[in-house]
């Protein structure tokens, strides 16, 4: 540490020439931490819009591509409609349809023969496999289970609710249940036309030593032999023009014409009679599916869209365009000491504008995204969209009942221009790809996070600009350091001469005592 001496014996400010002559040399590191500081500003600048581009293609974009959000087609079930649920896609054709299901799918399952008795009353989960298997304790200690090639062993300690939590927590592809009020314990598939691969032949017991033991875990727990999986067995008339087709599903599911129907009970019912043959007679009590025309959530869906693009163009536009001033650098602290707040506030508002005036990526973006929709532009004019004055900067118009009217007539053509089908790219893919393009720039140049719409998220300090803010860091820190060598060498100098002037005065004043 350096000893300052002010000025005693000179009477010279000594301070306030260290502090004039530092001055010139601090100009290099003032300009070093605004070129910081404007750097930083440009970065803030991008996380913001960085923000609304995450949130427009994550939050709207995506969501807006999924098929419900342009369903214009609603299913209307009626006649048996505790047999027969429908629910209507986009592309759903119209065409109205009865069902008639004569038999459910069944998944394949291992059923029980009986209830589990513990001490004569119905078993509970917390009962052990030994309480269940009954007796006396025995050397029998382990319960081997093979299902679907998955190998299980249970101990005689192990409680029926913790046998059923690891079936179904294991990759067997089946769900074991017990009921406690009736006390039955059942194994079943847990998809539709799976067969539930247990043999009794690979149920066995076995104790410590792994010697064979006789019984079998199968009966122990009362399990009866597997029953396999069976499909469902419908039949959909078309009610324009009387005909029919027969449907084997493995589930009770099934698309037709667009229309995904779900089977939860039969339309057959015996009357208790019987025909002249003598067979049971049989009575069908289908269910009818219409289809009817709800543009409300297409509307709002390509209504929202519009105002959301309108949005982000905009704010796009208004960063590429705004007036940067380059005579207004930011302030370094000894400039802020001298200026009232509001001055301040004046002068940042002015220095911290058009720091992405003209930035290449966003100009970029800017010109896709507004090729994409002059691409689809003639599609969308005949749905009542279309753009402004050359002025507006591509910006989007709609007309409600032009719009309307297209998503009643044809609602599978408005869907397609903005979800696309299996063969081509809606509106809602391209841009949502070309913002995609846009985030990734984002990322590599200024550290942004292409999937958080979080304005004060960290950036990455290996994007290019976090590169160079570390650099400008490490270079300030140098200078800084160089600058406070200087400042204490004009001190010592400055203390050297203070030293000789007392000295010299000492002097005169001890030869002038001579004289007096």
């Amino acid at each position: 540490m350096v000893l300052r001496v002010g000025g005693l014996a000179s009477g010279i400010d000594v301070d306030s020439i260290v502090k004039q002559m530092m001055t010139a040399k601090r100009v290099p590191l003032d300009k070093l931490n605004q070129a910081k500081t404007v750097m930083e500003w440009q970065r803030d600048n991008y996380r913001q819009l960085n923000s609304k581009l995450v949130d427009f293609r994550n939050n709207k974009l995506l969501k807006y591509d999924l098929s419900a959000t342009m369903n214009s087609q609603k299913a209307v079930v009626s006649g048996n409609t505790s047999a027969v649920k429908a629910e209507a896609n986009a592309d759903a054709s119209g065409i109205p349809m009865s069902v008639s299901v004569t038999k459910l799918a069944q998944k394949s399952t291992m059923p029980s023969t009986g209830s589990l008795k513990v001490d004569g009353a119905t078993a509970s989960l917390t009962d052990t496999l030994l309480k269940v298997k009954g007796g006396a304790d025995s050397e029998t200690d382990k319960y081997d289970l093979y299902i679907n090639g998955t190998n299980f062993s249970f101990e005689k300690t192990d409680t029926i609710s913790s046998v059923i939590s690891t079936i179904n927590a294991s990759a067997a592809g089946v769900t074991a249940t017990f009921d406690e009020i009736s006390g039955k314990f059942s194994i079943t598939a847990k998809n539709y036309g799976t067969d539930t691969k247990i043999d009794a032949n690979d149920i066995k017991l076995t104790n410590k030593a792994g010697e064979a033991k006789t019984g079998s875990l199968i009966s122990m727990l009362k399990l009866g032999a597997v029953e396999g999986a069976s499909k469902a067995q419908v039949t959909v008339t078309n009610t324009d023009t009387k005909e029919s087709k027969s449907y084997t599903p493995s589930s009770n599911s099934l698309l037709v014409n667009g229309v995904k129907l779900t089977f939860v009970g039969v339309t057959t019912a015996a009357t208790g009679e019987t025909d002249s043959d003598g067979k049971p007679v049989i009575t069908d009590t289908p269910a009818t599916i219409a289809i009817e025309t709800n543009t409300d959530k297409a509307l709002e869906t390509i209504t929202n869209f519009v105002q959301y693009y309108n949005e982000l163009l905009n704010s796009l536009n208004a960063k590429v365009n705004e007036e940067r001033y380059t005579d207004y650098p930011p302030l370094t602290d000894e400039q802020k000491e001298a200026m009232t707040d509001n001055d301040i506030e004046l002068w940042e508002a002015k220095a911290k504008s058009g720091m992405l005036k003209g930035d290449s990526i966003l100009k970029s973006s800017i010109n896709s995204i507004r090729s994409i929709l002059t691409s689809k532009l003639g599609d969308l004019s005949k749905i009542g969209i279309t753009t402004g004055e050359y002025y507006e900067n591509g910006k989007l118009y709609i007309d409600s009942d032009a719009l309307q009217q297209a998503l009643q007539t044809d609602p599978q053509s408005v869907t397609m221009i903005f979800q696309g089908n299996t063969s081509s790219e809606g509106l809602f893919d391209k841009l949502s790809s070309s913002l995609s393009g846009t985030l990734d720039k984002l990322a590599e140049k200024a550290g942004t996070s292409k999937y958080s719409a979080d304005v004060s998220a960290a950036f990455k300090t290996e994007s290019t600009m976090g590169k160079m803010l570390t650099d400008y860091e490490e270079r300030i820190e140098t200078l800084t350091d160089r600058l406070e060598v200087w400042e204490n060498n004009y001190y010592k100098q400055f203390t050297a001469m203070e030293t000789a002037i007392s000295n010299y005065n000492s002097q005169s004043a001890s030869l002038s005592s001579y004289f007096a």
